[in-house]
């Protein structure tokens, strides 16, 4: 297979295809939904909660990160994690934008 051409599309597409492809494995939904629906920072719960091992975790945190989902702090040995709302908003009206019709058009399938 070749490589896929991401050339000469405007950069919110090729961002957005970026973190859609960071959140197109479960670990990671998971992980987002955990952080999500919790109160602070998390910093060692979360390998009580999804089932992989802590290694397979970072790894998956690594990716979120990568693409600005997440933020991280660090605390004595601990490395803590949050959404990063900023960026969530920003990935929320992106969405908003590919799903609302532009320009009041009518779609019909």
């Amino acid at each position: 297979m070749g490589i896929t051409k991401t050339e000469g599309f405007p950069s919110k597409v090729t961002d957005a295809a970026l973190v859609f492809k960071a959140l197109g494995h479960p670990a990671r939904l998971a992980i987002m939904e955990y952080l999500a629906n919790s109160t602070s920072c998390i910093c060692n719960d979360i390998v009580d909660q999804i089932p992989l091992a802590q290694p397979t975790i970072s790894r998956h945190l690594s990716e979120l990160k990568k693409v600005g989902l997440i933020q991280g702090t660090i605390e004595g040995k601990n490395t803590c994690y949050c959404i990063d709302q900023k960026r969530w908003a920003e990935l929320k009206k992106l969405i908003n934008e590919f799903c609302i019709p532009q320009n009041n058009v009518t779609q019909s399938c």
